[in-house]
């Protein structure tokens, strides 16, 4: 257990090392069940986004003075295992897209909270060079959550939540009432 700041700083970053290690695994997956050829591109390019993250980490990491290692990530192994369980359940549909946006958004905001946390720990413990590093990250993960929510929107505006069958049947309706 971390007894000062500096430890804690040290358990977040190691956390978070992990955590992009799983994402790095996941996002392949993530690709392949999208059916919406943007969403399944976002998804791709984010992989090599958090490949870079991860580099940046170990770049953290050298400057402490510390190996990069990861202590397991108990709260991302859950966030993704819902989205392995929702890929499992859901066909390749604009329902699973909107659910793998979903489960994808709720990373982002795992991530945006855990640099933000240790982007200001090393403020306060005097590492600005972390301090900018883990600021890069934190804006990228900022930019990737505001992108998954353009292509949702889109997704959606495009009557991805309805069935064909639904839309068929309403036409249909609509023409015998007139």
């Amino acid at each position: 257990m971390p007894s000062n700041l500096s430890e804690l700083f040290q358990e977040e970053l190691q956390d978070l090392y992990d955590a992009e290690n799983q994402i790095v695994k996941a996002l392949p997956k993530m690709a392949e069940a999208a059916s919406d050829e943007e969403l399944a591109s976002a998804f791709q390019q984010h992989l090599e986004v958090t490949k870079k993250q991860v580099k940046r980490l170990e770049k953290v990491f050298q400057q402490l003075g510390i190996k990069p290692q990861g202590k397991t990530c108990e709260g991302m192994q859950g966030l993704l295992k819902e989205g392995e369980k929702m890929m499992k359940e859901i066909e390749k549909s604009p329902v699973l897209d909107a659910a793998l946006i979903g489960a994808a958004q709720k990373v982002e905001h795992y991530e945006i909270s855990g640099y933000g946390t240790v982007r200001t720990m090393a403020e306060i413990l005097g590492q600005s060079e972390a301090a900018e590093l883990l600021e890069e990250t934190l804006d990228e993960e900022k930019e990737t959550d505001e992108n998954l929510t353009e292509i949702a929107e889109s997704i959606m505006a495009n009557g991805g939540g309805e069935d064909e069958e639904e839309e068929e049947e309403e036409e249909e309706e609509e023409e015998e009432e007139v």
